[in-house]
Order: structure tokens, then C-alpha cells, then sequence
């Protein structure tokens, strides 16, 4: 099985369990590993047997972008949850973090992993 990955995805949502944090919008930086079945992909050299990586990463802007969040926690579970019920994704390691949450630290976030790698 091979691994497709993300780095950096960049996306800037309502987020926060502060009220003022509710009436901005705040950096968070996407990671992601998804596990996929390319060999098809690469003997046709056929974009319809790829995991689309700019429709995942369309998909993540868009989720985070349509409502507000409270925790980081719920965002990594949620999103997630939703690309492996949209794209069919059967593992997947979702790095989440919220630069600058903290003070004195440069970044905070989660790690996960959801499902079984085949």
C-alpha cells in the first residue's frame, strides 16, 4: 500500500474556545498521510485511479472553512473522518496544528490516525 501525503496545507478558520477567537479567523497547517492503492494509477498513467490530492485538499479548506470550531481536537476527528467516507481512504495520519496557540512555543496540535493500513 502506498502512502499519499500533504504537507502544509494552510487553512484559516474560526476557531478557538476563547470569544474573542470566535470573531477571527486563525491559522491552522494540515499533515496528512492517506494510505492508497497507486499501481493502477501508474500502469495507465490515469488521474481516475489516483487519490486526488487537490480534491482532498479542497475538500479539508472547505469543511474547516463552514463552520466554527471550539477545538482542534474536533477538527482532526471530524475532517478526518469525512475523507475517509468522501475519498474512500482506508488509514489515514492527520497532523493538525494551530501556530502561535501558545505563547511561548511556535506550534500546538494533534496528532491521529484513523483506520488500518491494508
Amino acid at each position: 500500500m502506498d502512502r499519499i501525503f500533504i504537507e502544509g496545507l494552510i487553512v484559516f478558520a474560526q476557531i478557538g474556545v476563547y470569544d474573542w477567537e470566535q470573531q477571527i479567523k486563525q491559522r491552522l497547517v494540515f499533515d496528512l498521510e492517506m494510505a492508497w492503492d497507486s499501481k493502477k494509477a501508474a500502469q495507465t498513467d490515469n488521474v481516475i485511479y489516483c487519490l486526488n490530492y487537490a480534491q482532498v485538499s479542497e475538500f479539508i479548506i472547505d469543511y474547516v472553512q463552514s463552520r466554527p470550531f471550539l477545538l482542534i481536537e474536533r477538527v482532526a476527528y471530524e475532517v478526518a473522518e469525512a475523507l475517509q467516507q468522501r475519498f474512500a481512504i482506508p488509514w489515514i495520519k492527520l497532523k493538525l496544528s494551530k501556530p502561535k496557540a501558545v505563547a511561548q512555543a511556535n506550534n500546538v496540535g494533534i496528532i491521529i490516525e484513523k483506520g488500518q493500513l491494508p
